[in-house]
């Protein structure tokens, strides 16, 4: 594996771009803004070569971009209701930055930071501490995403975290896929499967009401392959709420082990995208609101539903409700996650 990196200067400080390229010629790119995936170049059916996820022209656009394109949001990604949390009797109030609600760790969050980072081997490692207090989240937390890029091309991302107190944490990767190349248009033509039988209802703030219902008989139900546009604009709370998907589906059987949950394929370029992970959910976002982002490396601003993000996670709003998998990381335990996304043409 060639690995190389560049070092591109911020307001911020330094950012760090690295590229992995494997035998075949196909590469990828990461950033220490947010520890983010900024392109992914693989072949078609055909042989030719593509950039197939959202990315920005400038390393630096990444900072407080509204689509969160590609990074770690944390340290809680998605929603938590109200910004309010209970840990051990105390309440804890977060900034507001989605509606009424807290989103992906407030505005200065994991996604915008410049993470510490080093090549170990055949990995890029991003590492940074967030200090106690960060966003108003107790405890210190020490958090590492590692990413691997395999001559079969299999992108592998491990988080982990660990806290010197009592804590919340749900980690995943924001990255947004069109299988025909970036600068190809909406994928509602792109056929996607989920292993998820079950899904969340929220409220109209895309808080979930904490029921877990099927999906059969809804335009939800993706436990067969179909079209992500067939059923996007039906008149359906879920897709009412969100302008299109936005909502979190409930992996089948899930214990903790690497399951296979979702296939998004392309029948325009034959490439197929199969996303594995340990995680118990994952949130599915169409792009419905990327209009206005910065401009792409195709040399304009994105439009809604150019991209579909599968953000492998807990559950949203998870330290509100006893019946979702607990988020709480205490002293000794290790937050430890993977999510593999492996890419092949038919």
């Amino acid at each position: 594996m060639k690995i190389t990196h560049t070092t591109v200067p911020s307001d911020k400080g330094p950012i760090t771009l690295y590229t992995l390229t494997n035998a075949t010629g196909a590469e990828v790119t990461l950033s220490s803004l947010g520890a983010g995936i900024v392109s992914v170049r693989v072949p078609d059916r055909d042989g030719k070569l593509d950039d197939v996820v959202i990315g920005y022209a400038n390393a630096a656009d990444y900072f407080y971009d509204g689509p969160c394109a590609g990074k770690v949001p944390g340290r809680f990604a998605n929603r938590i209701a109200r910004g309010r949390f209970t840990l051990d009797g105390k309440e804890y109030s977060l900034a507001i930055n989605n509606g009424p609600n807290a989103l992906h760790g407030g505005p200065e969050g994991f996604q915008n930071r410049i993470w510490d980072s080093a090549v170990e081997g055949d990995t890029v490692v991003f590492s940074r501490t967030s200090p106690d207090g960060e966003e108003n989240y107790p405890g210190t937390m020490q958090v590492k995403a590692e990413y691997t890029w395999t001559d079969d091309c299999t992108l592998t991302l491990h988080l982990t975290a660990t806290t010197d107190a009592p804590t919340i944490v749900n980690l995943t990767n924001h990255t947004y896929w069109n299988l025909d190349g970036e600068n190809s248009g909406p994928v509602f033509d792109h056929q996607m499967w989920l292993g998820c039988s079950r899904y969340l209802p929220t409220d109209d703030t895309l808080i979930p009401t904490g029921e877990m219902a099927a999906v059969e008989g809804t335009p939800m139900d993706f436990t067969t392959a179909k079209a992500i546009g067939r059923d996007i604009k039906a008149d359906f709370p879920a897709l009412n709420y969100g302008k299109g998907y936005d909502n979190c589906w409930i992996v089948d059987n899930h214990d903790g082990s690497l399951r296979h949950v979702a296939t998004l394929e392309s029948p325009r370029s034959g490439r197929v995208l199969e996303v594995l992970t340990t995680q118990p959910a994952a949130q599915v976002y169409t792009g419905n609101w990327l209009a206005g982002s910065p401009e792409s490396v195709s040399g304009r601003s994105y439009n809604d539903y150019d991209g579909v993000a599968i953000e492998c996670q807990n559950m949203p709003d998870a330290p509100n409700h006893a019946n979702f998998p607990s988020p709480v990381l205490r002293p000794g335990e290790v937050y430890d996650q993977t999510i593999v996304f492996k890419l092949n043409t038919k």
